[in-house]
Formats: structure tokens, sequence, C-alpha cells
């Protein structure tokens, strides 16, 4: 029950306005928030307090220069303690030197690798938990081979295609170079296309433009264009009743 951006450009786009918005949903998502930029230089920002009271997020906002990528991500802790290891993104270096990042919205109820990581993770999450997994399985293919960029794609499409029945995972990741998408719960990530790229958001962040993002598909995304696109899968999220009723709770 979190919300989360991403965006990626052809060349240095201004987000303040859409980054404003996005922050602003922190007064029911108030539990910590965490930005990425990457442009002329790449900064990872994260704080475990609501964004809307952030001076730190206030002083980044107002001085912000056009950026070509990006993640956001405010928090509504469902999983977890409120504390700055459990913010987002998650952040991790493979061992061929890559960098990659991951934001979650959702829960992961089945994961036959999450007992792995209790004693070694930073946070307390689910999310991160998902993270060092799918690290671990990137690390693995690593060390039979180097992987090109469409292989990185089929990995983590296949990684993901897996993990997906009966978790919901809504997730933006980012490698340095890709931002991978996928959702399997309806009406809870959109897209908006602009002239020199697209960005994706759990809600619209105006009235002009927005679209559902596909279910059930990774696709990934580079320069403001889409380059690969993964086969359809079965694992749509259904939520319980229990969930449909915090979330109406929380939208009130």
């Amino acid at each position: 029950m979190c919300e989360m951006l991403g965006f990626t450009f052809s060349k240095n786009t201004d987000m303040t306005e859409y980054l404003n918005e996005f922050f602003s949903h922190s007064v029911k998502h108030s539990h910590g928030w965490g930005l990425m930029f990457d442009g002329e230089e790449k900064l990872t920002l994260k704080e475990p307090l609501a964004a809307y009271k952030s001076d730190m997020l206030k002083g980044v906002l107002d001085g912000l220069e056009p950026l070509k990528n990006g993640l956001a991500h405010i928090r509504f802790a469902t999983v977890g303690s409120i504390e700055y290891d459990n913010c987002h993104p998650f952040t991790g270096i493979d061992i061929s030197g890559r960098e990659w990042m991951l934001i979650h919205n959702g829960t992961i109820y089945s994961s036959r690798h999450a007992h792995h990581y209790y004693s070694c993770q930073a946070g307390n999450t689910d999310s991160e938990r998902f993270f060092l997994s799918m690290l671990d399985h990137i690390n693995d293919r690593l060390e039979k081979s180097k992987l090109s960029q469409r292989e990185r794609f089929e990995m983590v499409n296949d990684f993901i295609t897996q993990s997906a029945p009966r978790n919901k995972l809504n997730l933006i990741i980012y490698d340095g170079e890709l931002l991978y998408i996928h959702k399997n719960l309806k009406n809870t990530l959109s897209f908006k296309r602009t002239d020199n790229g697209i960005i994706f958001s759990t809600v619209p962040l105006d009235e002009v433009g927005w679209a559902p993002f596909p279910m059930n598909q990774v696709i990934a995304y580079k320069d403001g264009s889409e380059i690969y696109r993964g086969v359809r899968h079965k694992g749509e999220y259904i939520p319980t009743l229990e969930y449909i009723t915090a979330l109406d709770v929380m939208y009130i």
C-alpha cells in the first residue's frame, strides 16, 4: 500500500511539478520516502518520515535540475518498521559492478527464497528480501557468463514471472541502463507518454494523458523508449477482502 513513480527520457526533462504532486500524497503514505535521480549525477536520498514534513526533500525539489531517469517512492508500512533501512529504493551492486535499484508497491506472501535473507538484510521488509533474492539470482547467472542487455532483460523477466503468482508484485527496477516495469494488480499503475519519454505512477499525477499500464508483463525502457517486452504471464494478484477493505479505508 505504497506509491511509486518512475520515469525515463531521451534528454533531461523538468520533473519538478510531477514530483511535487507525487510527494504530496505522503499525507496518507507517511512512513518514509525515497528519491533516486540519474542525470548529470546519480543521487539517492531516503528518510523514514513523511515526505511532506521533510526539509531535505523540499530543498532538493526547490533546486531540482532537469532529469533523465529516476525513481520515487512513498511508503505506507504493512511489513517492517518505520526506519531508514526500510525506505525504498533498495540498492545493491552485482559481481560485475552494476548497481541495481528496486521500488515495490505490494506484498510478498509466497517466496521460496525469503527465509534466507532474514539474517542478512539491513531492514525487515519483504520488499528488501525480494530484492536480495533477485540480486543473488543475477549473480548466479553472472558467475556462468557475462550478460548482454537482452539477456539481462530476459533474466529479470523470468525472475519476476516466476515470482508473481500469489504475490502483489508492482515493481520498478533500474539497472543504470534499463528501467523495468511490472504490475499484476488491476488499477494500480498508470503511465503517461511525453514528447521525449514516459512517466509511470501508481496513480495519475494530473488529468491529461494517463493510461493503465499493461497487466502481468515485464516491459523495459531506455532513454524514454520501450526496448523489450516479455510474454504475458498468468500470475495476476487477486486481492483478499481484507486487502480491499484496508485500501478503501486508506483512500477515504
